[in-house]
């Protein structure tokens, strides 16, 4: 079993930052990437980011150039770095680890999902 615990989320203007940090325990002796996805009410759950295990980084297109990804493997840590934030960003951010060292950006392919946190924008 895995547990992963998103902290980070908050209340920030539009054209804020905000980091948002995912820490894994448990079952994290093997390679694993991690996916970021985001609900806003009403919608569906979205692909954000991914990083491997290898730490390479991958973006939707509505967040491109201003979100960042990156891991602490000493932490069993990975990082959202939220830049220039919008109002269309705000929702509910999760993150979800896949096993394996590829990453995907189907809700369904991941293997454990952390509880979420609120991301609030203010125009």
């Amino acid at each position: 079993q895995v547990q992963l615990v998103e902290s980070g989320g908050g209340l920030v203007q539009a054209g804020g930052s905000l980091r948002l940090s995912c820490a894994a325990s448990g079952r994290t002796f093997s390679s694993y990437a991690m996916g970021w996805f985001r609900q806003a009410p009403g919608k569906e759950r979205e692909f954000v980011a991914a990083i491997s295990w290898t730490g390479n980084t991958y973006f939707a297109d509505s967040v491109k150039g201003r979100f960042t990804s990156s891991r602490d493997y000493a932490k069993n840590t990975v990082y959202l770095q939220m830049n220039s934030l919008k109002p269309e960003d705000a929702a509910i951010y999760y993150c979800a680890l896949k096993y394996g060292s590829r990453w995907y950006s189907e809700v369904g392919e991941y293997d454990y999902w952390g509880q979420g946190t609120q991301v609030t924008i203010s125009s």
